[in-house]
């Protein structure tokens, strides 16, 4: 991971433009998400979209990965490789977009419903959206990294969820991961000082069960041991003297 890039005002504004472009692909294809539309299908809409933008698809051949959005369904945690099956009624997926232009990354996720899903599922969604705005918060110069984890563990802990530790926020800006790890879980006032100028993503990822996790046969694809539901939500933010400030709304 290296060193901590702070990034200059024109920078944060590149992110920012990428950041809205990402957040629009999102919401476009959650209009298109239905019972029946297959992710390869959504993967296709989302590269189209973003090319159209005169903008890359910061996921596509990273590190080999084959498409566009990470599509994740049910008790997918991350990394999910759109396919030709069919979302079902009652499915939630997780897609997950990042978007390249002018040497710099924009990175956002959303979890979605397909079409009408249980009331457990609903909470999870819920939950793990307002873990994503409590880490948020929590982003303010002078503090300390763990905070951020720590904020987020101990709201889903009270709702039995788990935290799944393997994956981490991380810096954005030249690379699509940079310093630092951002951690979802872990103690109050402990980790490194943030400073104004630094760009990273919370994207906490809250599953129904247990928070272990393992990785498919085609190396991408994370799941649940336990098969339970998996929810997460991602945002790209900057530190800046008045608190955090979101880089990738619509």
């Amino acid at each position: 991971m290296g060193r901590i890039h702070l990034k200059s005002s024109q920078e944060i504004e590149i992110i920012r433009a990428n950041g809205r472009l990402a957040a629009q692909t999102l919401l476009m294809l959650e209009k298109a998400v239905t019972p029946g539309i297959t992710t390869l299908a959504l993967d296709r809409m989302a590269e189209q979209f973003i090319r159209d933008h005169q903008a890359l698809p910061s996921f596509k051949g990273y590190h080999g990965f084959p498409s566009s959005v990470c599509c994740s369904v049910n008790e997918q945690v991350v990394h999910g490789i759109p396919n030709a099956k069919k979302l079902q009624e009652g499915d939630i997926i997780t897609l997950d977009v990042g978007v390249y232009k002018n040497g710099y990354h924009g990175d956002s996720a959303i979890t979605v419903a397909v079409g009408n899903i249980t009331t457990e599922a609903q909470q999870l969604m819920k939950v793990t959206k307002e873990a994503l705005y409590l880490g948020i918060q929590q982003a303010q110069s002078g503090e300390r990294l763990g905070d951020i984890g720590y904020a987020i563990e101990s709201f889903v802990k009270k709702y039995g969820y788990g935290v799944v530790r393997e994956y981490t926020g991380h810096g954005v800006g030249r690379e699509l991961h940079e310093a630092p790890h951002v951690l979802h879980y872990g103690k109050a006032n402990t980790g490194i000082r943030l400073k104004v100028g630094m760009v990273f993503t919370i994207e906490p990822m809250i599953t129904m069960g247990s928070h272990e996790i393992q990785v498919k046969k085609d190396g991408w694809t994370a799941v649940t041991k336990d098969k339970s539901l998996c929810a997460q939500f991602e945002h790209t933010i900057t530190i800046t003297p008045n608190g955090p400030d979101i880089l990738t709304l619509p």
